[in-house]
């Protein structure tokens, strides 16, 4: 008997002590959100106390990815809002709102009054409603250590013509399809029939000329054994569409564009191109192995056109004056002679340029652009461009980069920002570029990367370090540094 009642106690004990476990775990879990919850409300503290809207000319922003980058309905302007930063020790959120005149090449910071809380990873559109409206929804929000993450439900719209922040608190969110009002400001859920898209995150959506909208690629994870999970990389697209023409009864349909197509990958940026063309640019493709994850970036161009249903590769043409200067020295080339090293334009193989940027903390870090054979984007080419066989390649443009963020105004393409890869570390960028997409001749850089924004802090050996850092830089500061966060990164 005594030896039972041993074993019984010793069971009972080990269900006890699973139990605290389970209790403490459960606890410091609900203890988590709720400090990143204070830290947001101290955040939205320190904006409280913006009394008045205030617009000052200023640099470019610092570096920063998954901020979103919109197109004004009516000015020649771009609109950047929030973002997130991450040095190696600790991540910076932001709600900072920028604009970018793309005619006199100026950026201006807005400081409004109760602005959304600080994010990433949110979504934005604009609509000419009332003169303008910037809607923001969800996103997340990150502790300093990047360890903890707060996912925001909300709803916001900047009113562009009054410069007024406004929440709208009538909504509801579910991992289905649903419909927002813009007149009443009210939410509906739809039910398309038809199979649709499997579960999955980072997909990207478009519109077609004909009302529909086109949701492609995504990432998920399933799992294959025990505690093991593999990653994919959808590169399917859907179709939703308005059933029969009718606005409250809506079709999924599978569709399997031809052409050109791009390359599995995820992180790719999405814009609207002329001609009703959805444009995707960039992107990282994951290389996962059991203790290792490596990734191959792009600074790649594709255009869908959902009229055709059809993928084109883009390819620049080089610069014009360039061509023309060739063509010219091709004619005096006498009988015999040789040609250029750089070969025709229908046998020129990639070119690789290589570029060294030297960080403030003396870190180098190499960033290799692989550039395409001149050509055209989604359009035949003329019997001019055919004879230009020793067209030169085209300027370098971007470098590769996942999360860059996009935005088309008078047919150029804006890219800003996102991010690559070093190893292990990751380097957040702040440069931009543009391309005029009707010429399709070469990018222009309109602010250059600045290896003196970037900073890699390592990670520290212990604990005891770690939150010594959280301590001193873990965002929780007085008003000025708060305010003036996203200038000193």
């Amino acid at each position: 008997m005594g030896k039972k009642g041993k074993k019984e106690k010793k069971g009972r004990g080990a269900e006890k002590t699973a139990a605290k476990m389970e209790k403490k775990v459960s606890k410091r879990s609900r203890k988590e959100e709720e400090d990143l919850e204070a830290l947001i409300a101290h955040f939205q503290t320190l904006d409280a106390k913006r009394t008045q809207t205030v617009e000052l000319p200023c640099p470019p922003p610092s570096p920063r990815l998954n901020a979103s980058l919109s197109v004004h309905p009516e000015k020649d302007e771009l609109i950047l809002f929030g973002g997130e930063y991450f040095n190696g020790q600790k991540t910076f959120l932001y709600n900072e709102l920028y604009v970018y005149n793309t005619r006199k090449d100026t950026w201006t910071k807005v400081d409004i009054p109760s602005p959304p809380p600080r994010r990433c990873a949110h979504q934005a559109v604009v609509v000419p409603q009332g003169g303008g409206q910037l809607w923001v929804f969800g996103g997340e929000f990150a502790s300093p250590n990047g360890e903890q993450f707060y996912h925001y439900k909300d709803l916001w719209v900047l009113h562009l013509a009054t410069k007024t922040w406004e929440q709208v608190k009538d909504y509801i969110y579910y991992n289905d399809v649903y419909a927002f009002n813009l007149d009443t400001f009210t939410w509906s859920k739809l039910s398309p029939s038809g199979t649709g898209p499997t579960p999955r995150s980072g997909c990207q959506m478009s519109v077609t000329p004909q009302g529909g909208i086109v949701v492609y690629g995504g990432y998920s994870k399933q799992r294959v054994k025990k505690d093991v999970d593999k990653g994919t990389r959808h590169s399917d697209m859907f179709l939703l569409k308005p059933e029969d023409g009718r606005e409250d009864k809506w079709v999924w349909t599978r569709m399997n564009p031809s052409g050109v197509k791009p390359t599995p990958r995820s992180g790719f940026s999405v814009a609207m191109a002329p001609n009703h063309q959805t444009l995707f640019f960039g992107g990282v493709c994951d290389e996962e192995e059991e203790e290792s994850l490596s990734g191959e970036f792009f600074n790649d161009l594709y255009f869908y056109d959902a009229t055709r249903n059809r993928w084109f590769e883009g390819q620049l043409k080089g610069p014009k004056s360039e061509k023309k200067k060739r063509r010219r020295g091709r004619k005096e080339e006498p009988e015999g002679g040789s040609r250029p090293a750089c070969g025709g334009a229908g046998t020129q193989g990639p070119v690789q340029l290589v570029k060294e940027v030297v960080a403030e903390d003396g870190t180098v870090v190499t960033i290799k652009q692989v550039l395409t054979a001149p050509g055209s984007a989604g359009q035949p080419r003329s019997e001019d461009e055919d004879s230009l066989e020793e067209a030169g390649s085209p300027a370098p443009g971007p470098c590769p980069r996942s999360n860059a963020m996009l935005a088309v105004k008078h047919g150029v393409l804006y890219v800003y920002g996102g991010m690559f890869e070093a190893g292990d570390r990751q380097v957040t960028l702040s440069d931009l570029h543009c391309l005029d997409l009707h010429r399709m001749e070469a990018w222009k850089a309109l602010v250059e990367m600045d290896p003196e924004t970037q900073e890699w802090l390592e990670e520290t050996d212990s604990e005891e370090d770690s939150e010594e850092v959280e301590g001193a830089e873990g965002g929780v500061d007085d008003e000025d540094s708060g305010e003036e966060s996203g200038a000193e990164d």
